[in-house]
């Protein structure tokens, strides 16, 4: 396997963090290169309305389709496939994707987050359609006052069903996990009724989730957040012994670089609020450091927009 030319920097996921990153590099004149496999969690927004500028919503996969449209113009280059390996050569990383091999001085990981869908065949449709959501922070405004479950296993749950009372007084948690995992805390306080019950008695309909409850009863829910977890993306990170935290969230400094150096981490793969802004913040923040240290050594001069 040959490697390709040499790359001031090395992106790998295409979310909006990576993305972002990619337009500075680029507006920077560096040498950038993306790689993506297409499974941003962005691409499930069915429609965001809390990014800034986008009064009117826009979907995740507008989002992700407008900022990469922007990193190429910048002169930004993106290679579409799954890397399955990322090693430190010669003074340098080397970035193995498919057949080939990308060599470069800094890396960018923007490899993100999995979230554990509930086992329902009908499940990813459900989240394109607004019925089952992930994020509360994202999109909880626009449940004002309905019918609101949430789905859990463990303690998540409870803080999560907590939060949503700020905008409705109709939020059930349903509890998938043991018996020994139930909330231990009372919620009747804070009015959210606990239902201890399985998947399998849960349906997704045209305009709602129905709970088949122990009795027969069919209970009816406008939208259910999924607090079951994720998974981290960060095997890459860890073959090079990258510092994680108990969670397995990358370990970055103010200026997003690992414990490795020259190997930067950003978006929801660190610790985070998971969100489209923050992340392309941190993309931000990660690219100015990366340009600014490149400034300062003569063996990588700006390259012009030439394809790899």
């Amino acid at each position: 396997m040959q490697p390709t030319h040499m790359h001031d920097v090395i992106i790998i996921g295409a979310g909006p963090a990576g993305l972002t990153a990619a337009t500075y590099l680029g507006r920077f004149r560096r040498r950038c290169l993306v790689l993506e496999d297409g499974q941003s969690r962005a691409r499930w927004i069915p429609k965001s309305h809390n990014i800034p500028g986008f009064s009117a919503g826009i979907s995740g996969a507008e989002l992700l389709s407008d900022l990469g449209e922007q990193a190429l113009e910048y002169g930004a280059m993106i290679r579409h496939g799954h890397v399955t390996s990322l090693a430190r050569g010669d003074g340098c990383f080397e970035v193995t994707l498919g057949d080939a091999m990308f060599r470069g001085q800094y890396i960018v990981l923007a490899t993100g987050v999995k979230d554990h869908l509930p086992d329902l065949a009908a499940a990813p449709e459900a989240v394109l359609r607004s019925l089952l959501r992930f994020c509360p922070i994202c999109d909880a405004f626009e449940a004002i006052d309905k019918r609101i479950a949430v789905i859990s296993d463990g303690a998540a749950g409870e803080r999560e069903a907590a939060f949503l009372t700020t905008y409705s007084r109709h939020v059930t948690l349903l509890h998938i996990g043991e018996a020994a995992s139930l909330p231990t805390v009372g919620l009747g306080a804070t009015g959210i009724e606990l239902v201890q019950t399985a998947v399998h008695n849960l349906m997704v309909e045209k305009d709602r989730v129905t709970l088949r409850t122990t009795s027969g009863a069919l209970r009816h829910f406008d939208v259910v957040y999924v607090a079951l977890g994720c998974t981290v993306q960060n095997s890459l990170a860890r073959t090079l012994g990258c510092s994680c935290d108990e969670d397995g969230r990358l370990q970055v400094n103010l200026h997003r670089e690992t414990s490795i150096p020259g190997l930067y981490a950003i978006g929801d793969v660190i610790r985070g609020l998971n969100q489209v802004v923050v992340a392309a913040a941190e993309g931000a923040i990660a690219a100015t450091d990366i340009h600014n240290k490149l400034r300062d050594c003569a063996l990588w001069p700006r390259f012009s927009r030439k394809t790899a």
